[in-house]
């Protein structure tokens, strides 16, 4: 590493919002296209279909999360080949990323009935909630080879820093799921079944059209396979070094989607009602993430770059402007939260008892807009530098402090320690990766 070459080059807030701002509209589109989905059902008026929405979307939900490694990890080498000028601009690792999530995909769809019942006996869904958990799971699980290219493909585009094809690719996505959901629930009166079909079908148009982008950008299949080629894409340590990083950030994904899962599951305890109202609000912290996950996508382009070129003045820069940025989202999040969450609670659903429940954590949740911060930007940082290890570990023991918490504050607090417990693993998070990167700065920078 130390012989490697340096190739300087500046970070400025342009540079960090030409890829945070595209970055930013196209992820609020995916937790908005769930808040949609939630309210073309929970405007239905009925709890029990909403409650095996929330859990179908859940199950779904953490399945994939287990493969945004093909994102992250592509995203990551991407960046790294776009810094050390590569010729192929990282094509190697769209292809071979693309491949496992199409394998990955197809299994799945397999294996719908015993996951199904894994779910059925984590998430604990009351009898009436069941049908509906199993009518969405069934429907949603033909999306995933498709969702899994689409992946590959995102983390490929955010990795060049083509953050504008990116959110074009991803607001496809989500575009298309929100008016497909609408057509299918009101239209056609498929219930659950409909929103979940109306998201395999956007998955489906969505990785059609990023695949052409892609073949155009090359200028057609011949440069393609000239470029990636079998050698080239069978190559041993590549491999090797990709299923390292799948394996280490697939661990990260599980320990994320295991402390949300965990609050969802106690919740679904506690009642049809307490899941629902408590669902509505883990999904405007789902928005505050995707938010967030804009300066991390641009710390995760603009970082991996810096290693590739073996600058780190840029890496600094980079890493400091996203997470100056970063807070500044987070506080205004929080306020917007705050004051605009009872009429947003009132819109997406008309249960009153739901929006009684939703009501009384609101503000402990809006919190999750600040405390988020630190932990989501240097996750980015983190990705676009291949710490993955670091990731993994760290992750794992935010974990471990998130579920002590939930188990001491819960019977103390009831729902209050769990939405306690959520922010205990996000500033745990933050401390944990903050010191690591600092660690880690003179092993990969040993020169400058």
């Amino acid at each position: 590493m130390a012989g490697r070459i340096q190739r300087p080059f500046e970070v400025t807030h342009r540079d960090v919002w030409g890829i945070a701002l595209p970055a930013t509209l196209a992820f609020v589109t995916e937790p908005l296209a769930g808040i949609v989905d939630i309210t073309v059902i929970g405007r239905l008026g009925d709890a029990t279909l909403l409650g095996g929405l929330v859990l179908g979307a859940l199950a779904i939900d953490f399945i994939f999360a287990l493969s945004q490694f093909l994102r992250m990890g592509t995203a990551g080498l991407t960046a790294q080949a776009i810094g050390a000028r590569e010729a192929d601009d990282g094509l190697a690792h769209l292809v071979r990323a693309a491949l496992l999530g199409a394998g990955i995909g197809m299994a799945l769809i397999v294996l719908t009935m015993p996951l199904g019942a894994l779910g059925s006996w984590l998430l604990a869904p009351s009898e009436t909630v069941e049908g509906p958990y199993r009518a969405y799971l069934n429907v949603r699980i033909w999306s995933a080879p498709f969702a899994l290219i689409n992946f590959a493909l995102l983390g490929w585009f955010y990795g060049r820093a083509a953050a504008t094809t990116g959110m074009a690719l991803q607001m496809l996505i989500h575009g298309g799921n929100i008016v497909f959901s609408v057509l299918f629930v009101y239209g056609f009166g498929w219930g659950v079944e409909g929103v979940a079909a109306g998201t395999v079908l956007a998955e489906i148009i969505a990785s059609g059209t990023g695949l052409a982008l892609v073949v155009r950008h090359f200028g057609g299949f011949g440069r393609l396979r000239e470029l990636a080629s079998v050698e080239r894409l069978f190559d041993w340590s590549s491999l090797r070094r990709l299923f390292g990083l799948s394996r280490d950030l697939m661990i990260r994904s599980a320990a994320l989607m295991t402390a949300f899962g965990w609050f969802t599951a106690q919740t679904s305890r506690l009642g049809e009602v307490v899941l629902s109202g408590n669902e509505v609000l883990l999904h405007f912290t789902m928005v505050t993430a995707f938010f967030l996950d804009g300066q991390a996508q641009s710390a995760e382009a603009l970082c991996g770059r810096a290693v590739g070129a073996n600058y780190r003045p840029a890496f600094v820069r980079a890493m400091r402007l996203s997470m100056g940025w970063g807070l500044a989202i987070g506080l205004g999040l929080f306020f917007f939260w705050a004051l605009s969450g009872p009429w947003l609670i009132d819109f997406m659903t008309t249960s009153e008892p739901v929006r009684a429940e939703a009501k009384t954590y609101l503000v402990i949740a809006a919190g999750t807009a600040f405390t988020g911060v630190a932990p989501f930007v240097l996750d980015g940082i983190m990705t676009g530098a291949t710490l993955n290890t670091v990731i993994r570990n760290g992750m794992v023991a935010s974990l471990a402090i998130c579920l002590a918490s939930a188990i001491v504050l819960q019977p103390l607090f009831g729902v209050w320690g769990l939405w306690a417990s959520i922010h205990a693993f996000f500033i745990a998070r933050g401390v944990i990766f903050s010191l690591a990167v600092r660690r880690q700065m003179p092993v990969l920078f040993p020169v400058g």
